[in-house]
């Protein structure tokens, strides 16, 4: 089974459901996309024992469309709710969930690297962080809670409060992501993990364990959601 239609791509290779996303440019979140992704998360969840979402070249993710953040408060938080529940599903996923991380990966797509279990970076000259407050935007509650649960303490600080930009490597030591290889390798690296992890882990056990880390937590978050997006402002 496989998609081919639109910015989001799937196919299921074994046991592990493959996502690539290009949007032939800066690989933005539109509602759009996040259907697709949704679908696609549907068909990992039903059919996969793993799943891979891997960027396009240079971009894995810049964050939401920022045409729509800017275009009212109503968009913006319309937008920000679907980013916000796709975020805490894959956060609570029950299987596994491996990044290709090809490139730059900002504000939303770096909290989607603190969704994932393992973050595969390519080498290269690419920003990865979370630039909210130097754009206009509070980095919200959810994305607090689930960075600060992969950030190491200081990173936490820095990238938070001070939108403090990270490269591959650099963002390795923070806790954005949990290694480093040739940005033509990231693919199949990948995969590699995913296929691996896949065959060695017993879902069962697995989901249990990720309810008992993780449920309370999101459950949590989903339940002040609004709160959260009621506090969301975006400056000029």
């Amino acid at each position: 089974m496989s998609s081919s239609a639109g910015p989001v791509n799937f196919q299921i290779l074994g046991d592990v459901v493959v996502v690539d996303f290009d949007d032939g440019k800066a690989n933005v979140l539109t509602h759009e996309v996040l259907g697709q992704l949704e679908d696609a998360l549907d068909v990992a969840q039903a059919d996969a024992r793993a799943l891979v979402i891997v960027g396009r070249e240079g971009k894995f993710s810049a964050g939401f469309d920022l045409s729509v953040m800017t275009a009212g408060p109503d968009q913006a938080r319309d937008l920000l709710a679907r980013g916000a529940r796709l975020g805490l599903r894959l956060f609570e996923f029950p299987i596994p969930v491996v990044l290709g991380v090809t490139g730059h990966a900002l504000a939303m797509g770096g909290i989607l690297l603190c969704c994932a279990d393992v973050r595969v970076a390519g080498e290269g000259a690419f920003k990865i962080g979370l630039n909210e407050v130097r754009i206009g935007m509070p980095v919200p509650r959810f994305a607090v809670e689930i960075c600060r649960s992969r950030l190491t303490p200081a990173a936490f600080t820095q990238a938070m409060h001070l939108a403090m930009i990270y490269d591959p490597q650099t963002a390795a030591v923070a806790g954005f992501v949990d290694e480093v290889v040739p940005v033509a390798e990231v693919r199949d690296r990948a995969l590699e993990v995913a296929t691996e992890l896949a065959s060695s882990l017993h879902l069962g056990p697995f989901r249990i364990t990720r309810t008992n880390t993780r449920g309370a937590t999101a459950a949590r978050l989903r339940d002040s959601l609004a709160e959260d997006l009621g506090e969301f402002t975006v400056e000029s």
